[in-house]
């Protein structure tokens, strides 16, 4: 998958046993944002994969990390198909949460993943935010959360949209079946009417026609008409392009809603507003949108 792992830090060598230290890797050259990024397991979470900038000195006061759970493609209990993605994502200032324990390169994992690890990851990282002894205290935005997911990701994504403490919403290649129980076993068995609970301005992101999301997403952008939402398709299947260098096009595309929506960032904005919004500019992306500037 293009995966480039290399470990930052041997921090085993440097804790007595009593006292274990996470396992950080870096994923390519850490991404093209601002903060070099790192990929973790965190002792306090080990059912997860934390994503983050390396140094974390420089979030305080007014400047605070925004909170990402991430749901991965297939239900996998893993973010191995997602880590060129996730990184580059956290490395423009975002603690990304990614289901799953932090893969090794080449392995996939075979577990499946719920609902209920978003929210996990979310509960995780308020609490963090308020312990004294964890490396994230007073650190993070507990105001700014999103949950996002890929395929199954996505579905789960949005069986835990309702949670009052999201911000943003962002669904990739995925959609609820319009008919129920089409889904495989390990899916959230969802209906249209979930979509009614979103309460935030949601992104979708398609592989366009190509990908077997396809008809499931349009169909619930279609009946999306009660928050912002910006449906944006790129005609690369259902893959998307999470493991090309630096996350390809999806990353550009999700960083920018992060952006935007997380951080009150106006110029990353300008990617979804206007008419024709600025994704206009930019010939692998066709777009639609409501109720929105």
């Amino acid at each position: 998958m293009g995966l480039v792992f290399t470990i930052a830090l041997p921090l085993a060598a440097q804790q007595p046993a009593t006292s274990p230290q996470p396992t950080i890797k870096v994923v390519e050259d850490g991404g093209t944002g601002p903060y070099r990024a790192v990929m973790l397991t965190e002792n306090t979470l080990p059912t997860h994969t934390v994503f983050r900038p390396k140094d974390l000195s420089v979030f305080k006061g007014k400047t605070k990390l925004p909170i990402i759970a991430w749901g991965n493609g297939a239900c996998a209990n893993s973010p191995w198909e997602h880590v060129n993605f996730l990184s580059e994502v956290s490395s423009y200032g975002f603690l990304v949460v990614a289901i799953g324990p932090m893969p090794l390169a080449g392995e996939k994992g075979n577990e499946k993943s719920t609902s209920s690890q978003l929210t996990d990851a979310l509960n995780w990282a308020v609490a963090q935010n308020a312990d004294k002894k964890s490396p994230y205290y007073q650190k993070l935005d507990i105001t700014k959360i999103a949950v996002s997911g890929m395929s199954c990701g996505g579905l789960q994504t949005l069986e835990v949209a309702s949670d009052p403490r999201v911000s943003t919403v962002v669904v990739c290649n995925s959609g609820i079946f319009t008919t129920p129980g089409n889904g495989r076993s390990a899916m959230p068995n969802l209906t249209k009417d979930n979509l009614t609970k979103i309460h935030t301005p949601t992104l979708y992101m398609l592989g366009g026609e190509k990908d077997i999301a396809y008809t499931n997403g349009m169909d619930d952008y279609s009946r999306i008409n009660h928050v912002p939402v910006f449906m944006a398709n790129m005609d690369v299947g259902h893959a998307g392009t999470y493991s090309q260098p630096h996350g390809g096009e999806f990353a550009k595309v999700a960083t920018a809603w992060y952006q935007w929506q997380l951080k009150g960032d106006t110029k990353a904005g300008k990617l979804f507003t206007g008419e024709p919004a600025g994704l206009a500019q930019n010939p692998n992306w066709r777009f639609e949108k409501k109720n929105m500037p």
